[in-house]
């Protein structure tokens, strides 16, 4: 028999890449969908590319422009990306770099996909607990947007529901890099980083820079992440 299609949300950074993986090991040929959304960076887009490549997968990169909007350092060059020791670096429980309904837009892109391609399973790396406290990573989001795809799609009202598999939501960042080393997740492929070099390096110091090295140090891993050069 043929391994089911599902569709995952797919941007190259540390969790969509172990979602990749735990896709492919519970028997899915995964389709990785990446978006183009007007990002101040292209480094993770590269990743993805690469990866997918790789791993063989089928990788569709869907344009969008978030960056019309604003409201976002990771969309809008006006707005500073926050690092330690900054101001800004935490006033305020949903941080700067949150991008405004960017979860809703990529999981409604994915329902097109998967209702196109017939497919019954969405898979997206969204985290609860070592998180920017972003609230469309929160399970409530996910069993709410499930339950409008079973209203708005074809195949919800015949009676087949999409699926949306969030495999990392309950685990720490440690947990989630020691689950994919199991699955041969490559970490020194992926890119995390707000605000990367122009070659790709990581700041450091940034928020998903900080919970990316803690997770490797809770692993007890190396961190083989490559950071910018300092100067």
């Amino acid at each position: 028999m043929s391994r089911p299609i599902a569709i995952v949300l797919f941007s190259g950074g540390l969790d969509s890449t172990t979602c990749l993986a735990i896709a492919r090991a519970e028997g899915f040929t995964p389709v990785a969908l990446s978006f183009r959304y007007g990002q101040r960076h292209t480094v993770e887009l590269e990743c993805a590319a690469s990866l997918a490549a790789e791993a063989g997968v089928e990788h569709i990169i869907s344009d969008i422009d978030l960056a019309a909007f604003g409201g976002s350092a990771l969309v809008d060059p006006t707005i500073a990306v926050p690092h330690e020791g900054d101001d800004n670096a935490a006033d305020s429980a949903i941080p700067v770099t949150y991008v405004p309904a960017r979860n809703t837009i990529f999981l409604s892109i994915a329902m097109a996909v998967a209702e196109v391609r017939g497919a019954d399973d969405i898979f997206i790396g969204v985290n609860a607990v070592d998180y920017s406290g972003y609230p469309d990573c929160r399970p409530e989001f996910i069993e709410a947007f499930a339950t409008m795809a079973a209203l708005a799609t074809r195949r919800g009202v015949e009676g087949t529901p999409l699926r949306i598999h969030t495999p990392l939501i309950d685990l720490s960042k440690g947990e989630i890099i020691r689950r994919g080393l199991a699955l041969g997740v490559d970490y020194g492929r992926t890119s995390t980083c707000y605000d990367p070099a122009p070659d790709g390096g990581a700041c450091g110091t940034c928020e998903a820079c900080g919970l990316r090295a803690r997770g490797f140090a809770e692993a007890g891993v190396a961190d083989p992440t490559r950071y910018r050069r300092a100067g």
